[in-house]
């Protein structure tokens, strides 16, 4: 469990020192900032991702697989150290977790777990709630974005949020690149039958998430998470994952078009050999750069305005207000 340790008192002027932990479907991320609510301005002191699998065979089980329970809470144990060495106590941590932990049986034994090494209450978010902090981590720096629709590409979710300054309209639909991937068992590389089944599935989910969010006539497509970062660094042709260089860059539909179609016709050890490519998005970052392809289609959009910035950032802003 984390000690106790000395931040600033919310109730002061100045940067407040808190954590935020996402744990999603493919990756558990952390961030420690000091957030300065009056200014807006948030200093990265520890910003990190690793790939764990929460989500391995839930769609098929509808459990979390012992394996995966137990890669995510040692994932847990080494967060639990960077928050203690930087003095963040359990009152400012706040830790969703997302999709797979939403549809598991079992997920009373990974909300023990994280209690138990981190001291605070894991949070199972609901879709709607992940999509308004995407939206407030993606868009609180934005400016002259007019009415923005963000979408957050996940392992087993995609949430989809419109807004300006304020969400208006919100839907998650479960479809994400780990769930899509196990659904179809994907070849090596895919088969033009599973890329359209895996087609036919993301428009379904479309024309669900349509009757909630309208798709079309936003000022800007904003897009989050891994998938999109790494078609970005791809489409960017950088020759090691560079989060500066991907951050608030702007990929032409056609271009996301040209890269999903890139990663879906070659093999595993040819997308592990594109530089920006992080090992536990090999397998899963054809169906992931697929669904932003078939959004940017029906969405229209000419291009999308890629962030580095999204619920992790929303959910440590959240822990600053609880604390203020």
């Amino acid at each position: 469990m984390v000690a106790e340790g000395t931040v600033r008192d919310g109730g002061g002027d100045g940067p407040v020192k808190a954590a935020a932990i996402d744990c999603g479907t493919n990756s558990i991320r952390l961030l420690i900032a000091d957030a300065d609510p009056a200014t807006g301005a948030l200093k990265d002191l520890d910003r990190r991702m690793e790939i764990v699998r929460l989500g391995q065979g839930v769609d098929r089980t509808g459990r979390l697989a012992p394996d995966a329970l137990a890669r995510t809470l040692e994932a847990c144990r080494r967060y639990a150290g960077a928050v203690e060495a930087h003095g963040v106590t359990p009152d400012r941590i706040r830790f969703a977790a997302t999709s797979a932990t939403r549809d598991a049986e079992n997920r009373a034994d990974f909300v023990a777990g994280v209690r138990d090494i981190l001291g605070t209450e894991p949070e199972v978010i609901t879709g709607m709630e992940e999509a308004a902090l995407s939206f407030t981590g993606a868009t609180r720096e934005l400016t002259g974005a007019g009415t923005a629709l963000v979408v957050d590409i996940g392992g087993g979710s995609t949430e989809f949020v419109l807004g300006n300054r304020e969400v208006s309209a919100a839907r998650s639909v479960n479809i994400g690149c780990v769930r899509l991937t196990e659904r179809h068992a994907l070849a090596d590389p895919p088969t033009a039958g599973q890329i359209a089944a895996m087609t036919a599935d993301i428009d379904a989910a479309l024309d669900e998430a349509g009757r909630s969010v309208a798709l079309a006539g936003a000022d800007t497509l904003v897009g989050l998470a891994g998938s999109v970062t790494t078609v970005a660094g791809i489409a960017l042709e950088l020759p090691a994952y560079d989060p500066a260089a991907i951050h608030h860059s702007r990929i032409p539909a056609a271009t996301v078009r040209a890269v999903s179609d890139r990663l879906l016709t070659a093999s595993h050890a040819e997308r592990a050999a594109i530089p920006v490519m992080h090992p536990g998005r090999t397998d899963v970052i054809g169906a992931g750069a697929l669904i932003l392809a078939r959004i940017m289609a029906r969405t229209g959009a000419a291009e999308v305005v890629v962030s580095e910035h999204d619920i992790l950032d929303g959910l440590l802003w959240s822990a600053v207000e609880r604390a203020s």
